[in-house]
């Protein structure tokens, strides 16, 4: 039961850190439009993983 929390635990940070990122690539204004649908289709398709490369790799251009 306790890891059966641990994965939901995971699995809500998870999602809610996709959102946060998905919601951050499309409010960045250090993004050309180009570059906003391509990190936009990158977090919609690789979800978690491509939250966290926009995270590692795209977040820096952005303001905030």
């Amino acid at each position: 039961m306790l890891i059966g929390l641990i994965f939901l635990a995971f699995g809500l940070a998870a999602c809610i850190f996709w959102i946060w990122m998905l919601i951050h690539a499309i409010t960045n204004e250090g993004l050309s439009g180009t570059e906003k649908i391509v990190w936009v289709l990158v977090i919609i398709f690789l979800h978690f993983l491509g939250a966290l490369i926009y995270f590692f790799v795209g977040k820096s251009k952005g303001t905030g």
